[in-house]
């Protein structure tokens, strides 16, 4: 079956929890969305068939199919791989990888690999790179050296010449939903957590690098015990302890931090935390709005391939 550029291509920002298909017309506009909660780790093989079936059915005019995020890795449909950094949209679109799954034939999108040059360790993303992307593309980050993608695991991302240098990620999003859930800080902590001074009072304890998280993060059950910390505020200092060790991170490791605006990219109200926590800090952030910018990663990826 042929097709033209005049054609609509659909793209699967295909999670671990989350399946999200969009159909982008030929000028980059999104035409149309199916969502479910069909993420990988839910599905089995047959219920990947299933769900690009869907694709299939739904927008049988699509020309080219891409799909990025968890659908690539090793408990994906096939392991894409990652492409080393320092990586542009051109390496990405060049190390697609061709597949088809049941009777959708498509190309998924490699995650970016690094190795930091600051401390030497590598690290590894799979399904912002697209995000990322698009969003460099639309000229959303300003030349910001450094960007943050808040959320479960967050990454501070350095950036230079429209190529990703290299970045960090660190787990303090579902370190804070695990204590919160089980173990002995389950206790004390309760909400999901709210800038105000004791969200502050955790960032620059955590940032002035005192103690270690270990020690910190028992002392938020002391502090409730003995009445220095009010139950109501635990999990905000909680918090703030988990994102200033983190920002503390992330300055030691990318200085340019501290020159530059910051844009964050993620949901409004953990862009707000980490916003007031850079400028509990001194560093300047700003949110930017990111709906569109996994479309934009495709098109963008789409429009590499002539």
């Amino acid at each position: 079956m042929s097709h033209s550029h005049a054609d609509p291509i659909v793209g699967i920002n295909w999670g671990s929890s989350n399946f999200r298909a969009y159909l982008i017309a030929a000028d980059g506009r999104m035409a149309d969305t199916l969502e479910s909660t069909a993420g990988i780790t839910t599905l089995s093989r047959e219920g990947m068939i299933e769900a690009a079936h869907q694709v299939r059915a739904r927008w049988p005019q699509a020309g080219a199919v891409y799909a990025a995020g968890m659908i690539g890795s090793n408990i994906g449909w096939v392991d894409a791989g990652y492409v080393d950094c320092p990586a542009d949209m051109r390496l990405l679109g060049d190390s697609l990888v061709p597949t088809r799954i049941g009777d959708l034939p498509l190309h998924i999108v490699p995650g970016l690999a690094c190795v930091r040059e600051a401390d030497g360790a590598p690290d590894i993303m799979r399904g912002e790179e697209t995000e990322l992307f698009g969003l460099l593309a639309a000229d959303r980050l300003g030349g910001a050296p450094v960007v943050a993608l808040p959320g479960t695991h967050t990454k501070w991302v350095r950036l230079r010449d429209g190529r990703v240098r290299d970045f960090m990620t660190a787990m303090s999003g579902e370190i804070h939903d695990r204590l919160s859930a089980t173990g002995l800080l389950a206790s004390v902590v309760e909400g999901p957590g709210h800038d105000g001074p004791a969200f502050e009072r955790g960032v620059r304890a955590a940032a002035t690098r005192t103690l270690g998280l270990g020690a910190l993060l028992f002392g938020v059950r002391a502090r409730v015990i003995r009445g220095v910390l009010a139950r109501a505020d635990a999990s905000a200092y909680l918090r703030g302890l988990l994102i200033g060790s983190e920002i503390a991170d992330a300055l030691a490791l990318f200085p340019e931090l501290r020159g530059a605006s910051v844009p964050l990219v993620g949901s409004a109200p953990v862009c707000a935390l980490y916003q007031a926590a850079l400028a509990a800090l001194g560093v300047a952030s700003t949110p930017v709005a990111s709906a569109d910018a996994v479309v934009r990663g495709f098109a963008g990826l789409h429009a590499m391939r002539g």
